[in-house]
């Protein structure tokens, strides 16, 4: 099937195909995050599949969070932008979890674990990030970790 940067490297030359400015520009953003990431450290390497959708992860964030700085700016025309930015990132991430499905999933990995108290929030986070297995976002995990713990 190929790796996940390979589809966006075709997906690009489709939407530049198609002439779709918005999903043309949006995967070059991607793929130079990507490309940027591969390049970092001491040396360079290419990402595995779950690295490059860490990465996409992380620019699928920012474009929520600038989609709600600019609607708190009232600049509605440039926050729908940068959701539509988000939408077709999105297209390539794992369906997010729902609280519920996160919950359960977070009372498995604390059970399993023995993670009880306020002191075990470290590992416990470790382990419900590993049940996670980055299908939603941390800050959610991370508020219903310490809803189980009591913290």
């Amino acid at each position: 099937m190929g790796t996940l940067k390979d589809r966006l490297n075709d997906d690009l030359h489709t939407a530049m195909k198609a002439r779709d400015e918005l999903t043309t520009a949006t995967l070059r953003m991607a793929l130079a995050a990507v490309r940027n990431a591969e390049v970092a450290g001491t040396e360079a390497r290419a990402l595995t599949d779950d690295e490059v959708l860490a990465v996409l992860g992380k620019e699928s964030k920012k474009r929520r969070e600038a989609a709600t700085a600019f609607a708190d700016a009232n600049r509605p025309e440039q926050a729908a932008k940068e959701r539509e930015e988000g939408e077709v990132i999105e297209r390539y991430l794992p369906k997010q979890l729902t609280d519920d499905e996160i919950a359960d999933l977070v009372k498995s990995a604390l059970a399993g674990g023995g993670f009880t108290g306020k002191a075990q929030m470290g590992p416990a986070m470790k382990a419900a990030q590993a049940a996670v297995a980055g299908r939603a976002e941390g800050g959610r995990v991370a508020a219903e970790v310490r809803r189980q713990l009591g913290v």
